[in-house]
């Protein structure tokens, strides 16, 4: 079955939370003990109207507070797909939180409050997404239930959505009037929008096409782990990040260089004869070849590109500020490097989309182009071509933390 990810951004109170509860209970994807803790913590607030909004709000300072501070994932399935929510928050001061879960989202549903419109946190959000290349977005103009369900009001706002997101690149969008907390247009098409002709947001999840998402034309597979269970056996393990490959095909290994032909694909299941992204396999080749973790193998007529040097943009997640010349380690799918961080280019203010290149010091949440040198070749697409092979974090050396997510734009 088919699985999408998509991830939910918006303004505090916009009703992320509540959205998301209300598609795991109208898809009666919620377990008996979690509906009866639900009603339970229901009850302590107050009116005795079900909460759904604690589905998600996991963390104890959450429930205290009544707002989203971490990404909480949530799964479900339907009939048609199977499906992970990444939850984002919507504070100001966990715009990295959003960052990070938004690098793996096929899909964004980005939520605005009827009430109040497009403001500062729908670019920020949409921006992010855009910045991303997230394939997909739905605009869910929520809590029509407080604006008499207005047609008027609907139309007004995703207006004032086009006339900035035409600055952005965002290939598909899709309006959708709804009321988390009632259900309207959640996973049944509500009858007081009778105006409303599109597809409810469980329809467009369920039917959204997704699967020219995935680069299944440049084969990519890092190696993740080498397996020797005898002397007989030798394969390579690890997830495929692009292309398919299959049993005869040419293939070479980097950044060695080496050339071979695959003899054998297994999975977990058995024994397969081609495998394709994201499948995790174990792949045999007919040539014994020195391969180790962090090596890639590509096919012959398809390699990305190999440098030391990479421009890119980069969220930074530390409380501790940063300067060029930090030195850094960074994680890019299965290998790690040392490296400089030798410029910042320019940070992006992403309240207006401009950049700013007078101050070259980056805080908690700063966006910005940089330029980084690594100690040992890294083996990358760009971003915008393979998401998979154009990511990375950097780790501080001493303390071990992520401090920064990245994509990678060139060399």
């Amino acid at each position: 079955m088919e699985l999408l990810r998509f991830i939910t951004a918006g303004s505090v109170d916009d009703g992320k939370s509540t959205l998301i509860g209300r598609l795991l209970y109208d898809t009666k994807s919620i377990l008996q003990d979690q509906m009866e803790a639900i009603e339970r913590s229901s009850q302590k607030s107050g009116d005795g109207s079900l909460n759904l909004a604690l589905l998600t709000d996991g963390l104890k300072a959450e429930r205290e507070q009544g707002i989203t501070i971490d990404v909480a994932y949530k799964y479900f399935h339907t009939d048609k797909r199977k499906f992970i929510i990444a939850d984002a928050p919507g504070h100001i001061q966990y715009t990295r939180n959003m960052f990070t879960g938004a690098s793996i989202a096929n899909l964004a549903i980005i939520l605005i409050d009827a009430r109040k419109g497009v403001i500062e946190q729908t670019y920020r959000h949409s921006y992010i997404a855009s910045l991303l290349r997230i394939p997909h977005m739905v605009v869910c103009i929520n809590k029509m239930d407080l604006v008499d369900y207005s047609q008027d009001v609907f139309n007004k706002i995703k207006q004032d959505f086009n006339t900035f997101a035409a600055k952005l690149n965002i290939q598909d969008v899709e309006f959708i009037p709804v009321s988390a907390l009632n259900g309207d247009n959640i996973v049944n098409h509500s009858q007081k929008m009778d105006w409303y002709e599109g597809r409810s947001l469980l329809h467009q999840l369920e039917e959204v096409h997704i699967e020219s998402d995935q680069n299944l034309e440049d084969a990519r597979f890092p190696v993740q782990h080498v397996l020797r269970p005898n002397l007989d056996f030798r394969g390579y393990s690890g997830q495929i990040c692009g292309g398919v490959f299959k049993v005869g095909d040419s293939v070479k290994v980097l950044p060695s260089g080496f050339q071979s032909k695959i003899k054998q694909i297994y999975t977990y299941d058995g024994e397969l004869k081609e495998a394709f992204a994201p499948m995790s396999v174990t792949l045999l080749l007919e040539d014994e070849i020195d391969i180790s973790r962090g090596d890639m193998i590509v096919h012959d007529d398809s390699t990305p590109e190999i440098s030391q040097d990479l421009q890119a943009y980069i969220c930074w997640m530390d409380t501790a500020t940063i300067q060029e010349g930090k030195k850094l380690i960074l994680k890019h799918t299965t290998r790690e490097s040392k490296a400089i961080l030798k410029e910042v280019t320019h940070k992006i203010n992403i309240n207006t989309f401009e950049f700013e290149d007078d101050n070259k010091e980056l805080k908690l949440n700063d966006i910005a182009m940089v330029q980084l040198r690594t100690s040992i070749p890294i083996l990358f697409d760009e971003y915008n071509k393979n998401r998979s092979t154009g990511n990375f974090i950097l780790i501080d050396e001493g303390s071990n933390i992520t401090v920064a997510a990245g994509v990678i734009i060139g060399k």
